[in-house]
């Protein structure tokens, strides 16, 4: 099976992949670009900020909540206006936000790392209904944010550790008991960035580094792997009619190839679930 340039525009560093179920429209971000990107009906679309920007979830049809280095942002798509909800780390100016998506209850889980991957310097939050709360400190690169489709399941992942984590949730979402190792791949060349889940549960894993898409069942089996052209791959969503491609974001820092940094589609031979109403 073969990977297609969706977009041929090149990121320094893509993130956030994700399909706005109301709008039948990708969108994504290239962090280092400072930038929001989209395509209509073909044509290229890009939003740019004034500072870094990573992942986004939707509040409505014309409205998406963005992270950006220092806050959580209601942006307008028909205008670009945007207005800070709530900042984010505001007092480390050496960290920005990194990998993130809402969960089924309409929590919005959010990354954050130092600019320069220090280790230790990040944590993972939530937000949900004005409120953001710390989940988990003490991490290096967080990534792989994703959910069971029943919503009693979160993964993340630190990508410096190599390691996959699973996490029970309660009925409203917050993390009810310890996480759990999911996958240990340290000591292999797998080092596990973005990651989204199908509607039979499998979890799909960019693997950075390694030029792949990784498929593995809940109970962690390797079922399947999706080679790609680009040796950076970042992010996966589900996109299109029915939800049954994968858009992959991919980064071209770093490395010289032509096509390292844009953004991808390949055929899974599975579908996904629509992303979750975030709520504000």
């Amino acid at each position: 099976m073969s990977a297609a340039v969706f977009d041929p525009r090149i990121c320094a560093l893509g993130e956030g992949a994700f399909w706005h179920p109301e709008r039948a429209q990708p969108f994504w971000f290239d962090i280092l670009g400072r930038r929001l990107m989209s395509q209509l009906d073909g044509a290229p679309l890009e939003w740019q900020f004034d500072e870094m920007v990573s992942a986004a979830g939707w509040i409505d049809r014309d409205h998406l909540l963005i992270a950006s280095q220092t806050a959580l942002l209601r942006f307008d798509l028909r205008t670009g206006g945007q207005k800070k909800l709530i900042a984010l780390e505001a007092d480390k100016p050496g960290n920005r936000s990194n990998d993130g998506r809402a969960d089924p209850r309409g929590g919005f889980w959010i990354g954050t790392m130092s600019r320069r991957a220090e280790a230790g310097k990040g944590a993972i939050y939530r937000y949900l209904d004005g409120e953001l709360r710390l989940l988990r400190g003490n991490m290096s690169i967080p990534n792989a944010i994703c959910f069971s489709p029943d919503g009693r399941l979160a993964y993340f992942a630190d990508t410096a550790a190599q390691t996959v984590w699973s996490q029970d949730l309660d009925p409203q979402g917050w993390p009810c008991a310890e996480a759990r190792v999911f996958l240990d791949l340290a000591g292999t060349d797998q080092f596990p960035d973005g990651a989204v889940t199908d509607d039979q549960g499998r979890f799909w894993n960019a693997r950075w580094g390694s030029g792949s898409v990784a498929c593995h069942a809940p109970d962690g089996r390797l079922l399947r792997r999706l080679d790609l052209p680009a040796a950076q791959p970042s992010c996966p969503a589900f996109a299109g009619p029915g939800l049954a491609q994968l858009l992959v974001t991919s980064a071209a820092e770093g490395l010289d190839g032509r096509q390292d940094g844009c953004t991808w589609l390949l055929d899974p031979d599975a579908s996904g679930r629509p992303e979750p109403r975030v709520r504000i």
